[in-house]
């Protein structure tokens, strides 16, 4: 796939379905979650934290609504989730050891109403220096489950997340929202060729394992100070439209209108060549990860490929979309969008994965 050839096709009507439903985590998922150590026993659900007696808006410093509203809880149940919350900081931080919980307490428990999710917002604070931190707590939905999974083994990037019924905790990302991040692309420390470098890194990963809707407010910028200047990593927050889409644009950040001052970017200050070079960087790196975890990696993707994650008619019109895509037929053999990711990875990692055992083939020799 070339990024450059590509970008005139901006489509700012192609937007993701406004609503998607939420999948059940079905008996093989359960037992892949137990068996990795991401199903726990948790002392507080989510069930638990929509009793709350009532919420106010949260405005920014503007004065804009931004979705969030802050809850309140009667004095009868407080006690039980602030304790339970905090607990599920530590099983979070510290594998469960509740030994450096007594110096922490809930801040604040802020919930949105807006998008699939749901979530709850929790902050937790150091009563010995005010420092905070947060978490999620979330409806446990197969979807954004298989997208957390997949990005803790295909990107460079580890997710921290546990289940328990239909409840998902999930660890903050930190960063800088892709969205406000966008006001410091002319800001003259900004390294405008290292961004560019990352947005097209990133387009790529994105399609190889089809996450969706990567839209500047669904992914963060993370900022590292390196020698003389500073490196990028920008990671994907939302994972809810994992391979649930039936158009393949969806699949990449590059055709988002939201995106296009991160597209601009590129197309500035990369030709094609260096372009092709960064993509084909990014895949070689997904299919040494692929290899390390090749057994986990097909456990979880039989499991996907059984489930039922999105609609017949976004299947048939993926499964179409890539055909078109790759000048092949060998999608039409897919019964299910898992069973389209499974074929995605083959299809774009396979000169790699090739390369990779050759390579080993001689070390053997």
């Amino acid at each position: 796939m070339s990024f450059a050839e590509n970008i005139p096709e901006i489509n700012k009507s192609d937007k993701p379905s406004r609503k998607k439903p939420m999948y059940p985590v079905n008996d093989r998922l359960r037992q892949y979650l137990r068996l990795h150590g991401r199903e726990v026993k948790l002392p507080v659900t989510y069930n638990n934290l929509l009793n709350y007696t009532w919420s106010t808006p949260i405005k920014d410093k503007n004065g804009t609504d931004t979705l969030w509203e802050k809850t309140s809880y009667d004095s009868r149940e407080w006690n039980f989730i602030r304790e339970g919350l905090v607990k599920i900081y530590a099983i979070l931080k510290t594998e469960g050891d509740f030994s450096f919980t007594s110096h922490l307490d809930v801040a604040r428990i802020d919930y949105c109403t807006f998008g699939n999710s749901h979530p709850f917002r929790i902050r937790i604070v150091n009563k010995y220096n005010d420092n905070y931190d947060h978490y999620y707590i979330k409806i446990a939905d197969a979807s954004r489950i298989y997208g957390l999974e997949l990005e803790h083994i295909l990107s460079p990037n580890r997710m921290v997340f546990f289940t328990c019924e239909n409840t998902l905790v999930e660890e903050h990302i930190p960063g800088i929202p892709g969205d406000l991040f966008i006001k410091q692309l002319d800001d003259p420390l900004t390294n405008k060729i290292r961004l560019a470098k990352e947005f097209v890194k990133f387009n790529e990963r994105c399609f190889v394992r089809l996450l969706g809707d990567m839209r500047s407010y669904n992914f963060v910028v993370d900022i590292t100070p390196d020698i003389e200047d500073y490196q990028y990593r920008i990671r994907a927050i939302d994972f809810d439209q994992q391979s649930y889409e039936g158009r393949k644009n969806l699949y990449l950040p590059q055709f988002f209108k939201e995106n296009y001052s991160y597209v601009h970017l590129s197309m500035m200050h990369l030709n094609k060549e260096s372009m092709a070079q960064y993509q084909a960087e990014e895949r070689t790196l997904i299919t040494f990860r692929l290899a390390s975890s090749r057994y986990r990696i097909k456990e979880l993707l039989d499991i996907m490929s059984d489930d039922h994650i999105s609609s017949a008619k976004k299947t048939v019109q993926l499964k179409a979309h890539l055909n078109d895509h790759f000048k092949t037929t060998i999608f039409n053999k897919c019964q299910s969008m898992g069973q389209v990711v499974k074929r995605q990875l083959k299809q774009t990692l396979q000169k790699n994965l090739m390369l990779i055992q050759k390579n080993l083939g001689k070390t053997n020799d």
